[in-house]
């Protein structure tokens, strides 16, 4: 490549045999997201830490087409450069590409054919080590007259998990939080503390049989040596002991972890040694739509089944201060099924109090409209046609739900047919709770901590404050 960005090729006749080219690129999750989208391929070895290990890999592997891709890139750009039609390829992959690594990718010309014009070139890629990650050959009919051009391949924009990595980057570069993790005895939730302290997000705090989380650790080759364990004989002991961690100030955050939601919630919920305030306890899910430019809050769709107008003005409050404390003031949209308001649906009542409510100043924080219907919410066409003017309609970015059952399904229906993630974490008590299913991924256990490290630095930040 030339100063001013153009490539100049190697047509047929001036190329040497032995003449070598090579490009170096190091590979980033954004990548291998990129090349997923473009091929297709959603094998999970190459999106989830559990299931890359599963494989046996050490962590989220490239694809090995992406890496056959960098050869491409070289003959392409380089050797013989523009103008070359691939014709045959023959590679072996010896070893995988882990997000991180850098890969050298290098041709070197074996043959030449005159009558047809064609180039047989070695091809090898090694990583930062230089281990050979792939060997083969490749065939190309080189161009036949020089040619120079300035690159325009497109740029691809992978929205998948960006507005996650925006988050957990922000978290790490917050001071770690103490955490006490509830009853760790399976992969995941162990692996997700493990994996959000070796982030720089939290301080675990793990708290369950002993025993059986170090044979787990053992068994995952999973580090804990630097982390406290305190013994519980079960997971009811483990949700009442790490309630009372939290509650004698030697943890900012709770974390679930291998346990039903009802057991930490009954411990947090408790009369006497709970972390209950004068707030309603409701649960936020922070998704990350990848058809949407906003993360997107649900509440409360795991808490509260069927809340009044009291319990709903606790829970946008919640949502607010989140969102406020994460991102800024947030756009609050109150769904309901219809966008007027109407006894016959008593969710357009609610929505209707609730707003006035947030002209009195009893919810403060964010702009509030409802009822909206869920299309005139987050679509400004579709609000648009129906002629609603506001600052949130179309642009919403928490949806405050009439139910649970509603919020589950929309939530569950983003996650399973738009591909949205979804971290979640409970409000309203003393610290944030990350109450996330036995489930999730150890990716969405990773959101759930970032946003949880986030919101208590931004809670102890507001206290120094006050008390200044």
């Amino acid at each position: 490549m030339n100063d001013d960005g153009a490539i100049e090729n190697r047509p047929f006749d001036v190329i040497q045999i032995g003449e070598t080219a090579s490009e170096t690129r190091a590979i980033s999750k954004a990548d291998i997201d990129a090349y997923g989208v473009l091929s297709g391929d959603a094998n999970p070895t190459h999106y989830e830490e559990t299931a890359a290990r599963g494989a046996r890999f050490e962590g989220i592997v490239a694809h090995s087409m992406l890496t056959a891709g960098m050869i491409s890139s070289v003959l392409g750009n380089n050797l013989p450069g523009a103008g070359t039609v691939y014709r045959r390829q023959d590679f072996r992959f010896l070893r995988p590409v882990y997000a991180g690594d850098t890969v050298k990718a290098s041709v070197t010309v074996r043959e030449k054919h005159a009558a047809d014009h064609v180039v047989l070139l070695d091809c090898k890629c090694v990583n930062q080590n230089n281990e050979e990650i792939l060997r083969g050959t490749a065939e190309v009919v080189a161009p036949q007259t020089a040619l120079r051009s300035i690159p325009r391949a497109g740029e691809v924009r992978v929205r998948r998990h960006a507005k996650y990595e925006r988050l957990i980057e922000r978290a790490q570069g917050v001071a770690k939080v103490s955490t006490a993790i509830a009853h760790p005895c399976d992969e995941s939730s162990l692996r997700g503390a493990v994996e959000a302290a070796e982030a720089g997000m939290i301080s675990p705090i793990l708290v369950g049989p002993e025993a059986k989380i170090r044979a787990l650790a053992d068994q995952f080759k999973l580090d804990i040596g630097r982390f406290e364990v305190v013994d519980a004989p079960h997971s009811h002991a483990a949700a009442a002991k790490a309630v009372e961690i939290v509650r004698a100030g030697r943890a900012e955050i709770l974390m679930k972890g291998s346990l039903h939601s009802d057991e930490v919630l009954r411990a947090v919920t408790a009369k006497e040694g709970g972390l209950r305030t004068s707030r309603r306890i409701s649960h936020v899910f922070i998704m990350d739509v990848p058809t949407y430019s906003d993360v997107l809050f649900i509440t409360d769709a795991a808490v509260n089944i069927f809340p009044d107008l009291d319990a709903k003005a606790d829970i946008v409050q919640n949502a607010i201060d989140l969102h406020a404390a994460l991102i800024g003031p947030p756009r609050v949209a109150i769904l309901s099924a219809v966008e007027t308001v109407t006894s016959k649906i008593p969710g357009t009542i609610d929505a209707a109090a609730l707003c006035k409510m947030a002209d009195r100043g009893q919810i403060v924080g964010g702009i509030l409209d409802g009822p909206l219907a869920l299309d005139n919410a987050i679509s400004p066409e579709a609000a648009k046609i129906k002629g609603i003017k506001s600052e949130v309609a179309g642009r919403a970015q928490i949806l405050l739900v009439p139910d649970l059952e509603a919020g589950n399904m929309l939530a569950k229906n983003l996650s399973f047919l738009a591909n949205a993630d979804a971290a979640g974490i409970v409000l309203g008590a003393r610290v944030p709770i990350v109450l996330t299913s036995r489930a999730d991924s150890v990716r969405t256990r990773m959101a759930s901590c970032a946003v949880a490290t986030l919101y208590a630095d931004a809670r102890r930040h507001k206290a120094a404050v006050a008390a200044e």
